[in-house]
């Protein structure tokens, strides 16, 4: 583990000073130049996506809730690709028209008004920031049970974000770009070596299932044990983490910098078969967990099946892979909302560089605090990030796709939806209302509400 950690170490400082040579300017450190090719672009794009949850959090969320995660991740990261195909093309075309520097930076342009920028900067802060800390609450609860407590789970923590803040500030996004190709492949050949373990341990997969099914049938069906994927959380959830590349700076700053149309295209194909094949191994994994250890705490069952059960090797190899999956999505997302700000910001260059790297260090700071208060349920806590920027999906929508100067109603409509998912996520308002789930319903009200500003306004603008 130490070596496998060293090595990990030095190459990522040696990816970041190299990628600081290159740097010239804002942009260069920023948008890595525009000018990223199709691979590049789809590794990064994939590992940005599927992070610390993917391993550490699906396979519990199998084993706790059962093969209906299929449907709630799998298929929705499928009807995903369609929208990057869609809305990616969109994108380009406004990115081009409106100098992109950020999604804030473009709202402002598009709304006509500072509040359209801001309300989606605080949107996506409310929303990523826990999603960042998921990722290092993961990990540091994994590394504290791997490492027998040596540690508290914040000194755990405040390493990996010491680590992740050096790396970014000095390389840039080129630099997290070529650490999402090292977090990418490695993800991707762990997670298949320890499902291949899990199915070999219980003699094939058609026994694991028999297994699964003597112990507990209803994992094998939805809604599952405990009665998660109803039909109105399964549509929700699709909705949500359809939007991710519309809502969330991280995912759609990549559509934008991608060098053309045709390596975009080629990426999020790419981006989709990536999906499939990093989520299918962790149903063994979450099913060998069904079978083995249906009792046992979500840590405990993760460092006794990531770890304690596979060789040294592999379990080293594991353990590094997890640290740079934390860092990699980590450092993407505190960059981008960095980003956000920049985009934002007025005045040289050199300054606003300046601003934009103590942001950088106030988010991780933020999301070190978040990530100690946090529950274990790291799936579910990702899924309310997505939730909760989705909301904010028919305002850029409406931004990107219209040339005209938009209404503000829009903007302050998305606010009050905002403030309304949080109040019910706090239980000052129900979860449910007449029997539908409060984010679905908001969804479904924002949508009706922005396709009536926009036809009345259109209407406005004829007479």
């Amino acid at each position: 583990m130490i070596i496998f950690s060293i090595i990990y170490l030095a190459i990522l400082m040696t990816l970041a000073l190299l990628s600081k040579r290159r740097i010239k300017n804002v942009d260069d450190f920023m948008m890595g130049g525009f000018n990223i090719g199709y691979l590049l672009g789809f590794m990064t794009f994939a590992a940005t996506l599927f992070s610390t949850f993917t391993l550490l959090g699906m396979p519990d969320f199998f084993r706790t809730h059962g093969i209906g995660a299929w449907i709630f991740l799998a298929v929705s990261d499928g009807v995903m690709v369609f929208m990057v195909l869609w809305f990616g093309y969109h994108l380009r075309k406004k990115a081009k028209e409106r100098n992109f520097k950020g999604m804030a930076g473009l709202l402002v342009s598009s709304y006509g008004n500072k509040w359209a920028g801001y309300i989606y900067f605080i949107g996506v802060f409310l929303f990523l920031v826990p999603y960042v800390s998921i990722q290092i609450r993961g990990l540091s609860i994994f590394l504290d049970a791997a490492f027998n407590h040596a540690l508290p789970a914040w000194a755990w923590a405040s390493m990996i974000l010491l680590v992740m803040i050096l790396y970014s500030e000095t390389g840039g996004l080129k630099a997290i770009m070529y650490s999402d190709v090292f977090q990418g492949i490695l993800l991707m050949a762990v997670v298949w070596v320890i499902a291949y373990s899990c199915v070999n341990h219980l003699n094939g997969v058609k026994q694991l299932f028999q297994e699964v099914k003597d112990i507990n049938a209803a994992l094998l069906s939805a809604p599952g044990p405990k009665g998660l994927f109803s039909i109105q959380f399964l549509i929700a959830s699709m909705i949500a983490i359809v939007m991710i590349p519309v809502t969330q700076p991280q995912l759609s700053s990549r559509l934008v910098i991608i060098r053309n149309q045709s390596s975009m295209n080629r990426m999020a194909v790419a981006v989709g078969c990536f999906a499939i094949l990093v989520i299918m191994p962790t149903i063994a994994i979450g099913m060998y967990g069904a079978v083995k250890y249906p009792d046992h705490t979500t840590s405990d069952f993760l460092s006794q099946v990531l770890l304690f059960e596979q060789p040294g090797f592999i379990a080293a190899a594991t353990m590094v892979g997890l640290i740079a999956a934390a860092i990699s999505t980590s450092d993407s997302q505190i960059f981008a909302l960095s980003g956000e700000l920049r985009s934002l910001l007025k005045g040289e260059d050199k300054k606003v560089l300046t601003k934009t790297k103590i942001g950088m260090v106030v988010f991780a700071l933020a999301a070190l605090i978040f990530s100690l208060i946090s529950s274990d349920q790291l799936v579910l806590l990702a899924r309310v990030s997505f939730a909760g920027t989705a909301l904010m999906a028919p305002m850029i929508l409406s931004a990107i796709l219209l040339q005209r100067t938009l209404n503000m109603w829009l903007v302050w409509a998305t606010a009050l939806a905002i403030v309304v998912f949080i109040a019910s996520l706090s239980g000052i308002l129900p979860s449910q209302v007449f029997g539908i789930r409060m984010d679905l319903l908001l969804f479904i009200v924002l949508s009706i509400f922005t396709c009536l500003t926009l036809f009345l306004g259109s209407r406005r603008n004829k007479l």
